[in-house]
């Protein structure tokens, strides 16, 4: 991050919402840049100032997807979606482009706060990664590849530990079916969502105590899983 202050770019063209951010922003300690079309966005998050960015899709020169892949051809600065569009497959296209989160208008700007502080967090933690992921009762040790629940060893298959191995590394994170389909099993199975619910069932009855009512891998409804952050227990 860039200074003891983080810096949050907002992309908005409606300059009502670009002011409620950024007053709520302020008052919470955060430096506000502003940017109401994607051109403008590019352009101030190329200099590398911004520690995260709220992307809003309706931009008035160009689509917030476009803004987004193009971010990421070069950027890995966290990114929260803020929109009003709500369907699924807009959502799983922005997750699949390399969105950290996406947040529907209306909102709360409690709500907004949280997910800004969890998205930084993140990055922090991914920058200096610990080889032993833990969240609950869940523990995983990434360098000896083991997996323990309530301090008992836990055997996965291969495939149960690369699935596992993916949902940490994004942990908070949505994480889209055809991301984690063609990470574990390759591009050619990216459309096989039934196997992987499949996969995904017999892996909570191994890490849950209630695998009806999983506490750490959790549905994102059409769109993928998510592994609950230690700080979202």
């Amino acid at each position: 991050m860039t200074g003891a202050k983080p810096r949050v770019l907002v992309v908005d063209d409606e300059p009502q919402i670009r002011r409620f951010l950024r007053l709520g922003l302020d008052a919470h300690g955060y430096e506000v840049l502003e940017a109401e079309t994607g051109t403008a966005a590019l352009r101030t998050a190329s200099t590398g100032r911004a520690d995260l960015v709220v992307l809003d899709l309706g931009l008035p020169d160009r689509e917030g997807f476009e803004v987004l892949a193009r971010l990421r051809e070069w950027s890995r600065v966290p990114v929260i979606v803020l929109s009003v569009r709500s369907r699924e497959d807009e959502k799983v296209r922005a997750f699949e482009l390399g969105a950290d989160d996406y947040v529907v208008k209306p909102f709360g700007m409690a709500e907004l706060l949280a997910r800004i502080n969890a998205a930084l967090r993140r990055r922090v933690e991914a920058e200096a990664p610990a080889p032993v992921f833990r969240v609950g009762s869940l523990e995983v040790d990434l360098v000896r590849r083991m997996v323990r629940v309530s301090g008992a060893e836990v055997r996965l298959s291969p495939k149960q530990y690369q699935l596992l191995q993916v949902l940490v590394a994004n942990a908070g994170k949505v994480v889209t079916h055809r991301q984690l389909l063609g990470e574990v099993w390759g591009a050619a199975h990216r459309d096989d969502v039934q196997y992987l619910r499949v996969f995904v069932q017999k892996l909570r009855r191994q890490i849950e105590a209630d695998p009806s009512r999983p506490a750490y891998l959790l549905t994102e409804l059409g769109v993928g899983y998510r592994l609950r952050a230690p700080d979202q227990l």
